[in-house]
C-alpha cells in the first residue's frame, strides 16, 4: 500500500504502513537507527548510535517493569533504584550505571548516586537526610561550600548547627546532641591536610546511637584521600553511613570532567536521595560518564604519581631553610600520624606550606613569582596533570578576617597541588622561587603575566 492510501482521515488500510513506503528522510533516518541498534545491542534512538536520552522501549511492559523495580528498592531496602536500566537520562544512562557499578565497588557501598558536581553530592546528601527543627555538626575543615549549604539549610529548616574545629573523637563526642541528625567531616581536610580517625569516629557514632541519638549519621567527603588513599573502605565501619566526593579530583584526574558522588549501606536515604535528583536534575551525562570510566585505570595510576610526587616534594620543602612549616600526610610530624599509619595507603596530592618570615601579602607574591616558572600553574583546584599553586587566603578565605585566619591555623598558606611532571623539576621551580621571590618586583610580574598571556593568545589578547 502506497502512503497516500493511509491519508484519509475517513478509513485506513487494514496493515500498518510500511518503512519501505515512506519517503526518503523517513526511511534513512529510521534504517540508519535500526542499523545502529543491532551493531550496538543498545535501543538508542539515533542514527549514529552513539547513547542518547532516552531509549526505544517499544512498549509500555519495559516501563511497568521498571516502575515496579523502583518501587521494590523504595519498599525493601536494599539496594537504590539509581541501579535500574535506563529508560530517560533524567534517571540514569547506560554509561553511567557501568561508572556506578565501580564506584560502588571501590567504596564497598550497596547504594550510589552520580551527580554532575561534587557540590552537588554535598546538596543532595544534605537534602536527603536533615529533617526540620535538628541538629547538625560539621567539621569546620570541611569544604567551606559544604559548611556554607548547611548553615544555609538549617536556618532554612529551623535547625540548629555546630561547627567543630577538628573531627576528632572528643569534640564530636561532646557535640553531639540527642537531636543530632548529621555529622559532616572530611579526610584529609583541605588546606592543613589533617586526616580523621575512621575507627574512633565510627566508635563515637556508634556509642552516641546506642545511647542518646538514634538519628545521628555520618558522612566523610573524601575527596582528597580518594578511594585509593584508604587500606580499607571507610564504608566498612558500620558507623560510617555516607561517602561523598568530587569525583573531578582523583577519579577523574584530567583536569576535564566535572561529576560527584555518594555512597552508601543506607538504602532508604539514598532512595530518597533518587528522587530528589530525578526531580530537581544533577544527574551525571553519559559523555562524562563514558569517558570517566574509559579513564580510571589511568586516573590511578596518575594518582599515585601524584601522592609519590608530593610526598618527594613535601620532604624537599621540609628541610628547607626558608620554609617554615609544611602540611602533607607523608611528614613524620604530622599530628595525626597514628591514624594515618593505621588507616590510611596513600598520603595525597595536596599540599600546604609557609614561607619563613612572610606575611600574607608577601606569600601571595611568592605564589605569584613561582608561576613564572611555567612548570607550576596558578590554578584553583588539585588532582589534574598539571602542578598548581595558589595563594589559600586569597582563593578560599578572601573576606576571613586575619585573626580568625590565625585562630584556624590557616593564615599566610601556599597551596599547593602536586602534578605528574618529574618531582626533580617542582622542586627547582619551588627552590629558585623561595630565593629569588623577594628580587622580583610587582611590576614585574604584571608584565610578566601580560606578556605570556599575549603570546598564548588568552584572555582577550
Amino acid at each position: 500500500m502506497a502512503i497516500a492510501d493511509y491519508l484519509n482521515p475517513y478509513s485506513a488500510p487494514p496493515l500498518p504502513p510500511q518503512l519501505a513506503e515512506m519517503a526518503e528522510a523517513t526511511r534513512t533516518l529510521h534504517q540508519a537507527i535500526d542499523a545502529a541498534m543491532r551493531l550496538s545491542g543498545m535501543p538508542y534512538l539515533h542514527p549514529d548510535g552513539g547513547p542518547t536520552v532516552q531509549l526505544d522501549l517499544l512498549g509500555s511492559k519495559r516501563m511497568a517493569d521498571w516502575q515496579e523495580g523502583k518501587v521494590a528498592f523504595l519498599f525493601e531496602g536494599e539496594g537504590c533504584w539509581s541501579d535500574l536500566p535506563q529508560v530517560y537520562a533524567r534517571y540514569g544512562t547506560e554509561p553511567t550505571r557501568k561508572l556506578l557499578a565501580k564506584v560502588r565497588e571501590l567504596e564497598a557501598a550497596s547504594s550510589v548516586v552520580l551527580t554532575d558536581c561534587g557540590a552537588q553530592a554535598a546538596a543532595l546528601l544534605m537534602d536527603g537526610v536533615l529533617e526540620r527543627g535538628k541538629h547538625v555538626v560539621v567539621s569546620r575543615q570541611i569544604y567551606n561550600k559544604t559548611r556554607k549549604y548547611a548553615e544555609w539549610s538549617q536556618e532554612r529548616l529551623g535547625g540548629t548547627l555546630t561547627v567543630i574545629d577538628q573531627a576528632e573523637a572528643a569534640e564530636l563526642d561532646a557535640a553531639i546532641r540527642p537531636d543530632t541528625v548529621l555529622v559532616l567531616a572530611e579526610t584529609y581536610t583541605n588546606p592543613l591536610m589533617r586526616a580523621l580517625d575512621p575507627d574512633a569516629l565510627s566508635e563515637v557514632i556508634l556509642r552516641r546511637r546506642k545511647a542518646d541519638a538514634p538519628d545521628v549519621r555520618l558522612a566523610i567527603d573524601a575527596t582528597i584521600a580518594s578511594p585509593w588513599g584508604v587500606k580499607e573502605p571507610l564504608l566498612t565501619r558500620r558507623g560510617i553511613d555516607f561517602v561523598f566526593a568530587s569525583g573531578t579530583k582523583s577519579l577523574g584526574g584530567q583536569d576535564r570532567d566535572l561529576w560527584g558522588y555518594i555512597a552508601s549501606n543506607r538504602s532508604e536515604f539514598m532512595n530518597q536521595i533518587m528522587d530528589i535528583q530525578a526531580f530537581r536534575g544533577g544527574i551525571l551525562d553519559w559523555r562524562r560518564a563514558g569517558a570517566i570510566l574509559d579513564g580510571l585505570p589511568r586516573a590511578e595510576v596518575a594518582f599515585r604519581t601524584r601522592c609519590a610526587n608530593a610526598r618527594k616534594i613535601a620532604d624537599f620543602l621540609a628541610k628547607h631553610p626558608l620554609v617554615d612549616g609544611v602540611f602533607h600526610p607523608s611528614q613524620p610530624n604530622h599530628p595525626d600520624r597514628a591514624a594515618i599509619a593505621r588507616a590510611y595507603a596513600l598520603p595525597g596530592s595536596l599540599l600546604s606550606f609557609r614561607v619563613a618570615d612572610a606575611d600574607e601579602a608577601r606569600t601571595r607574591h611568592f605564589c605569584d613569582v613561582l608561576a613564572m616558572t611555567i612548570a607550576v600553574r596558578y590554578a584553583l583546584s588539585f588532582d589534574g596533570p598539571t602542578t598548581k599553586v595558589n595563594h589559600h587566603q586569597s582563593v578560599s578565605e578572601y573576606f576571613t578576617p586575619p585573626a580568625e585566619l590565625q585562630r584556624q591555623g590557616i593564615e599566610r598558606l601556599v597551596r599547593f597541588a602536586v602534578g605528574e611532571e618529574d618531582s626533580d623539576d617542582i622542586c627547582a621551580c619551588l627552590n629558585w622561587a623561595l630565593w629569588h621571590h623577594e628580587a622580583v618586583t610587582a611590576v614585574e610580574v604584571e608584565q610578566w603575566q601580560a606578556e605570556r598571556a599575549q603570546s598564548l593568545g588568552i584572555f582577550g589578547t
